[in-house]
């Protein structure tokens, strides 16, 4: 990992279906995407946001941040790190897509994803959350929380909306006592070249059946390397997420 260069890339789109201009969204006297940004730079001594609306990027200039604008019509945040990667200079190793609606980014979860590429057959990095057993089984049933199947050298076998593996023989609500099941948190990293080709790749079945673009990659034969993480953080998908955060920031300034 060590002879790799990296640069974190922060997609940023003001368009929400159920929460627009979430990037501006005020969190703890700044914008979301200010903490997202310096919590990445904690880590990562090259970062930029890519956006495609003069807002986001007249704010990211405001607080000290560096901001590409990209073209209207990605239709991932994938293809837009491309875009801005390359007009960036294209020159690092790696490129990790750090969301831009996850202000608690941890700076350890960044570092965990880095160090998936210390495996030469690492195309693609993520992170799953091991899911803690004392939880109720409905949380591991939530359809918007994807599952991940890791083989025994840590790649994935496959992501899914439902609850993989299915325990024959044991009643649901058990489930989670037998079996250590893994949910999805959605960072990626990719080396340039895989970053390049994926971004060409059209719309898998397993993709489109899941709605999950991850499944495209695996099928197509990229190997996910899959790192682990702890760590608790919120994603802010709508006002209500918002209003949790102000409430966490309260509680661990």
């Amino acid at each position: 990992m060590n002879n790799l260069s990296f640069i974190g890339i922060i997609p940023a789109r003001y368009a929400s279906t159920r929460f627009p201009g979430k990037p501006l969204a005020m969190l703890g006297g700044k914008p979301v995407i200010q903490h997202v940004y310096e919590q990445a730079t904690q880590v990562l001594p090259n970062v930029v946001v890519a956006t495609d609306d003069e807002r986001i990027a007249h704010a990211v200039e405001a607080f000290g941040g560096r901001c590409i604008m990209t073209r209207t019509d990605h239709q991932s945040g994938t293809d837009r790190c491309m875009e801005a990667y390359e007009k960036n200079g294209g020159g690092e190793d790696v490129i990790i897509n750090i969301q831009g609606d996850e202000p608690f980014v941890h700076p350890d979860q960044l570092r965990a994803i880095m160090a998936c590429f210390d495996h030469d057959c690492t195309d693609i990095a993520t992170l799953v959350k091991p899911f803690d057993a004392n939880r109720p089984v409905a949380e591991l049933q939530n359809p918007n929380a994807a599952k991940v199947v890791i083989d025994e050298d840590w790649n994935a076998l496959y992501f899914s909306r439902s609850v993989v593996p299915f325990l024959r023989g044991v009643p649901v609500e058990d489930w989670p006592k037998h079996h250590q099941f893994y949910t999805h948190l959605g960072m990626y990293a990719y080396r340039s070249h895989v970053l390049h080709a994926i971004s060409t790749l059209p719309q898998s079945p397993l993709e489109l059946a899941e709605r999950l673009e991850q499944l495209r990659w695996l099928q197509n034969g990229y190997i996910i390397k899959v790192g682990i993480s702890n760590i608790e953080t919120i994603g802010i998908d709508t006002p209500d997420d918002l209003a949790r955060a102000e409430q966490y920031l309260l509680a661990h300034p």
